[in-house]
């Protein structure tokens, strides 16, 4: 029986993003054409757009849709930015800022998904994304300044380098509490300073790099 995937993802806009105050337009354009069962590991395609994170192995998750969404609305994105994301995964995160910005810059530690976000993003044509693999909290300098940036890993603090590669007048949004509970955090770099808004309850993979968790994840 074949499954009709456009159906889900138009089910999954209406019944769990809307609802929870999802609005801006293009977000709910984006997360209703983007293919997460691809990304999803290749387990239970079906349950793919189901109110939930999934595991992609390694470790590591897929973010619930409603927080891929609620991420992506933070950042205001109008499709003219540079956008940095910490934490490629696998990659669902990044195709859905690839069609909301104007280039994508995604960072990985875990070769293996690295690898395997770059060849989805090879089958979908997603030809403004580019991977590297490394320790995400440095950034990527020589690509800096970055009008948005997003880390989708939990850290107890903004990486500075990150802060320093963020444009004046640009976005960033990271989960920043402890290992087990974080809140969305969005700071906005004016030329006066920093403006924080605290958002909705997370829990999130943790950062794991020099300016997040450490390098080592089981000893910090």
């Amino acid at each position: 029986m074949d499954i009709d995937y456009q159906k889900l993802r138009d089910q999954m806009v209406a019944n769990q993003l809307i609802p929870r105050g999802i609005k801006d337009p293009r977000v709910l354009d984006a997360m209703s054409r983007v293919p997460r069962h691809i990304f999803a590991g290749g387990h239970n395609l079906a349950g793919a757009y189901d109110d939930m994170a999934l595991s992609i192995g390694e470790g590591q998750t897929i973010s619930q849709p409603y927080m891929v969404a609620i991420m992506t609305e933070l950042l205001e994105l109008k499709g003219t930015e540079k956008v940095l994301e910490i934490g490629t995964g696998s990659g669902y995160q990044g195709a859905v800022l690839a069609e909301l910005a104007k280039e994508v810059y995604t960072i990985e530690r875990i070769v293996l998904l690295a690898d395997r976000a770059t060849a989805e993003y090879r089958t979908l044509g997603c030809d403004n994304v580019h991977v590297r693999t490394g320790d995400g909290t440095l950034g990527w300098p020589e690509e800096a300044p970055f009008d948005r940036i997003i880390i989708t890993a939990a850290s107890p603090k903004i990486p500075e380098p990150l802060m320093e590669q963020l444009a004046i007048n640009g976005i960033l949004v990271i989960p920043v509490g402890t290992r087990y509970s974080q809140q969305l955090l969005k700071i906005t770099k004016t030329g006066q300073g920093l403006k924080e808004e605290y958002h909705t309850p997370c829990v999130f993979v943790p950062l794991i790099g020099k300016y997040g968790w450490g390098t080592n994840p089981d000893n910090n």
